[in-house]
């Protein structure tokens, strides 16, 4: 049935002229059935440039709002349109105006994973894997980061001539990740490499062998010599480090799962190509102003991709 069903979806999208875009956070038949797979900045490159005209993402509310913003003309669908994000929802737009009356002369910087009301009122937006790159193009001393207090920590032991003032919002799935699970997975497995995610706290960071985005991590262990690797984020990543390593193996220090990417299912694909699901719909002068700051990641990234 399942593979029926998968057939079925990949008919409609041809059909509709669709993509599908989903996070490594995904369950592995979603990431399967996907056009791309990656993390949020490689998909909003994505989905800024595809030419298809109906975008189906797969992943949380943050993500389709940002798909929608970089892409106005298009249609965004997100299967799973309860599927939040409880970092964003530690942001609120309220409360940043008043921050931001306490710090005037601050570069305002948002992590990707937050609403498009908070993107509106930053001067640029970062993912865990574009974030250095894009700090080191911003030449202001000050620096408003929010909602990770965790991403937003390591960002600013690479920059001691900066000021950050981090907003207190972290991910409840890295912050459940302990020093003592780490001691016991590498007791489990010793000398072999822990690679871990920066929303993690500090402590768990420091046992860790290496520090980097979901793309990074995959990147690093496909790369690396190593056969084996305790792996610290999120267990949807597995998938794509099994395909493209399947001699490799990978442990986690315990159950690490995020409900809200789990939400999704191939049921809940097949309804939005049919239309049952509804689009993305935005507040169009919010938009815009959110849309400043995510052209900004684009732009402030790629000034070191392209050597300046």
């Amino acid at each position: 049935m399942r593979d029926i069903l998968k057939e079925n979806i990949l008919k409609l999208k041809k059909e509709k002229n669709a993509i599908i875009l989903a996070h490594l956070y995904e369950p592995d038949e979603i990431q399967e059935i996907a056009d791309y797979v990656g993390d949020s900045y490689y998909l909003s490159k994505i989905a800024r440039d595809c030419q298809e005209e109906l975008i189906i993402f797969c992943g949380v509310k943050f993500m389709g709002e940002s798909a929608k913003i970089l892409s106005p003309q298009k249609t965004v669908i997100l299967p799973a349109a309860n599927a939040g994000c409880p970092m964003a929802d530690m942001a609120d737009a309220e409360d940043l105006k008043e921050m931001i009356k306490d710090y005037p002369d601050a570069f305002k910087v948002c992590y990707i994973n937050s609403s498009y009301e908070v993107k509106a009122l930053c001067d640029v937006s970062v993912t865990s894997s574009s974030a250095l790159d894009i700090i080191k193009n911003v030449p202001n001393k000050q620096i408003l980061f929010l909602p990770d207090r965790n991403l937003g920590s390591y960002i600013a032991e690479f920059f001691p001539d900066k000021e950050f003032i981090l907003w207190q919002g972290f991910c409840p799935t890295h912050e459940r990740i302990s020093t003592e699970d780490i001691i016991n997975a590498k007791a489990k497995h010793p000398n072999v490499k822990v690679l871990g995610h920066p929303e993690c706290n500090k402590d768990v960071r420091d046992l860790c062998d290496y520090i980097g985005s979901t793309s990074g991590i995959i990147n690093f262990a496909t790369n690396c010599e190593d056969n084996e690797f305790i792996i610290a984020t999120e267990e949807g990543i597995l998938y794509e480090l099994n395909k493209r390593n399947p001699n490799k193996r990978f442990y986690f220090p315990g159950p690490i799962i995020c409900p809200n990417m789990k939400k999704t299912s191939l049921e809940k694909v097949y309804d939005a190509l049919c239309g049952k699901v509804e689009e993305v719909i935005l507040d169009e002068d919010i938009s815009k102003k959110a849309l400043v700051s995510l052209e900004n990641m684009h732009k402030l990234g790629e000034m070191v991709v392209c050597g300046n």
